[in-house]
């Protein structure tokens, strides 16, 4: 259970687990406790691939599949619709893709999980930062592993889904921001994590502002690549 949890995430969460609903995938109703049909399961399980990008991101990163109807209600599920469950189950195929990608020597043993950043104000709203909650998630599956969440999105920042690829990439430069934990990221390896990756421009944001306190950024992984 993730730390930041309310009574009122703890009981979304127990009848989550309690109540048939949708596949958060595609919407077919599952079983009781269920969180994803069969199909949309099977659908979860490429193995990362790497994403490139016109203008390089400067460190490795993989996605876990593109941006299909599948992922794209998962992410929904798991950002807008405050399901707790898709989040822990999504940490779980994060965790997947990195054990694949230790056991091809493509990033190391252990590191420090950083999520994205996002606004204070969009993490209350969601009940908790989602792609926090499923870096916690993926870490307590992966020995040595853990989660920093040392990143924070000005509150001032523009909406980057109104901004073409060149304003994201400077609205980012400007709108990331360090917490206090940050300076924990010294010397170690990170990995950054994110739901989905367009242009780059977080990422890219996101890793400048880790190398800036001394962290090496080992790579990036994301759900969907777009």
């Amino acid at each position: 259970m993730p730390k930041n949890w309310g009574i009122g995430e703890l009981v979304a969460s127990l009848v989550e687990l309690i109540l048939p609903r949708p596949c958060a995938g595609c919407g077919d109703e599952t079983e009781a406790g269920g969180v994803l049909c069969p199909r949309c399961q099977e659908h979860l399980r490429e193995v990362p691939r790497r994403v490139e990008r016109p203008i390089p991101l400067g460190f490795p990163t993989w996605a876990l599949g593109p941006y299909s109807d599948t992922r794209r209600g998962v992410i929904i599920a798991m950002k807008e619709r405050g399901n707790h469950v898709v989040r822990a189950h999504m940490g779980a195929v994060v965790a997947a893709g990195i054990d694949y990608l230790r056991a091809r020597g493509d990033i190391p043993e252990t590191a420090l999980l950083v999520p994205a950043p996002t606004r204070a104000s969009s993490a209350r709203a969601r009940g908790g930062d989602p792609v926090t909650a499923l870096c916690e998630s993926a870490a307590s599956r992966l020995p040595g592993w853990r989660t920093l969440q040392a990143l924070a999105t000005s509150e001032s920042s523009a909406d980057q889904s109104e901004l073409t690829a060149g304003e994201r990439a400077d609205n980012m430069r400007a709108a990331v921001l360090l917490r206090p934990c940050a300076q924990q990221l010294t010397g170690q390896s990170v990995v950054l994590v994110d739901d989905v990756v367009t242009t780059g421009a977080t990422l890219r944001a996101s890793a400048a502002r880790v190398r800036a306190v001394g962290g090496d950024v080992a790579g990036a992984i994301v759900l969907a690549d777009a």
